[in-house]
């Protein structure tokens, strides 16, 4: 995924309200961390750290000595070194991106191939998406019409910050506004954020929240708006799902409420469906599941607990190793269990999400070891049916690496790929038999997957409104 945060002052100097801001954004990334300041006398500063093994806070702490400027921008990445900096006929100016360009070979044929241009590669030998965004940008006259420019050629999505020598920030939303753009404001100066709880931290109160497509000049008296928010949305619904941090706010829903909802609504279904099991407590797999399974226990009457932590200490994020061996060994040794919760116990888990399931079968064995006599499970989402094209939430691979696509294939074969939306609504003979199948293979007593009208439901807005494309396929 990627975050980002970007401040401007009147007079004082941003650095630190730019390190803090960038910092709680840490949870949207694991791979790569950035600052670029702006001053009229120091001109552009600028550092980039892994963050692969260190956080962002300690590899940039540092730096701080070094760092001044009225006005800046940051970032976390998962995957290019950013914040870069740009020289063309539009100035000297430094760019950040959180988004994923699925056509950038056929960009470069397109625009450069004939041009002498190179472009920085990364490790994996692909172009780096933000140097990519920039030079489409710098195709046109203005910056304004290079960002609408580039939105338009881009296949996937492209939200972004540039800081000018002009010192102001020009912030612009992917053109269906898949992911958001806040706007704080204090005394003397500005702020633009993917979170809204960053800066409610740093002093800045709401001032604005960018539409799709819109674009918007920040300086430290306010918001401009350089080119108007298109009509139509769609927002990812995993934000509140899953990688949206509890007390954050898009399009004027909280998630963490939203996630008690979500639990209440599935344990409603359940309910009325006669698929709530006998179980002595309803947990939530840790971190993200925990709201989600609090819902359910208050609308289902069940005691809620916690019968395994995490300890996360030293490794916050299960995923950070890039070998899936150690990933898995990780995710192991920061499963500490409660005995006196387990043993004996009939237990029910709610998880934010079921990907792949590459851990699903530690966590129930680990379960098992620890003394459960039964271990139910329920999905917070529906089946993931499609990896996302357009942000770099479940993207893999294939199609195949989802568990729910994989056990489609194990049960028919390539016929089953043709009824996809059957195996995705458990009230059909394929979903049963798709719940029945992961059951067996996971050792789950049973298994549940929230409806797509139910996540709707929790989240609020109109299903027009929200990306659901991982579920359906539908654009």
């Amino acid at each position: 995924m990627g975050g980002f945060f970007g401040a401007i002052s009147q007079e004082k100097d941003v650095t630190l309200d730019l390190f803090f801001g960038v910092d709680y954004h840490s949870h949207l990334g694991t791979r790569r961390g950035g600052m670029v300041l702006y001053d009229r006398e120091k001109g552009f500063q600028r550092q980039i750290h892994s963050i692969e093994n260190t956080p962002f806070r300690t590899k940039f702490e540092k730096d701080l000595a070094e760092f001044r400027g009225c006005c800046g921008i940051g970032c976390i990445s998962d995957t290019d070194p950013q914040p870069l900096l740009v020289r063309s006929h539009l100035g000297l100016y430094a760019i950040t991106t959180v988004g994923i360009i699925n056509n950038a070979e056929e960009l470069v044929e397109k625009y450069f191939s004939d041009h002498g241009h190179q472009f920085m590669a990364m490790s994996s030998g692909k172009v780096n998406a933000t140097e990519l965004t920039a030079a489409i940008i710098n195709q046109k006259d203005d910056l304004v019409q290079g960002i609408l420019h580039a939105q338009e050629e881009i296949r996937g999505s492209m939200t972004l910050l540039i800081l000018t020598q002009a010192g102001e920030i020009i912030a612009a939303r992917d053109k269906m506004g898949r992911l958001p753009v806040l706007v704080g404001k204090k005394e003397g100066g500005c702020c633009v954020s993917f979170e809204s709880f960053a800066y409610h931290k740093l002093g800045y109160e709401n001032a604005y929240e960018l539409g799709p497509r819109e674009i918007v000049r920040v300086t430290a008296g306010g918001v401009e708006t350089l080119s108007p928010a298109a009509k139509e949305m769609k927002i990812c619904a995993f934000l509140w799902s899953y990688y949206g941090y509890p007390n954050s706010n898009y399009e004027g829903i909280n998630v963490e409420v939203m996630r008690y909802r979500n639990g209440e609504i599935m344990a409603r279904d359940d309910v009325a469906h006669g698929h709530l099991p006998k179980v002595d407590y309803v947990a939530g797999v840790p971190d993200s599941g925990v709201p989600h399974a609090i819902g359910y226990a208050n609308r289902s009457g069940k005691f809620f607990a916690r019968p395994f932590v995490k300890y996360t200490p030293t490794w916050p994020r299960s995923f950070m190793p890039t070998d899936q061996n150690v990933r898995n060994q990780v995710a192991k040794m920061k499963q500490i269990p409660v005995p006196e919760l387990i043993e004996g116990k009939k237990l029910l888990f709610v998880d934010d999400s079921i990907v792949r399931g590459t851990q699903l079968r530690e966590t129930v064995e680990f379960l098992y070891e620890s003394g459960a006599e039964e271990v139910h499970m329920r999905s917070a989402c529906p089946p993931i049916m499609y990896s996302c094209k357009y942000l770099n939430f479940s993207r893999g691979n294939s199609d195949m690496d989802l568990l729910a696509r994989r056990t489609v294939q194990e049960i028919e074969g390539d016929e089953g790929q043709q009824h996809l939306a059957e195996y995705a609504d458990a009230r059909t003979e394929r979903g049963q038999c798709m719940l029945k199948t992961i059951c067996e293979k996971f050792g789950f007593d049973s298994l549940g997957y929230q409806s797509l009208d139910g996540l709707l439901e929790a989240i609020g807005l109109d299903q027009s409104q929200v990306c659901t494309y991982c579920w359906t396929g539908e654009e």
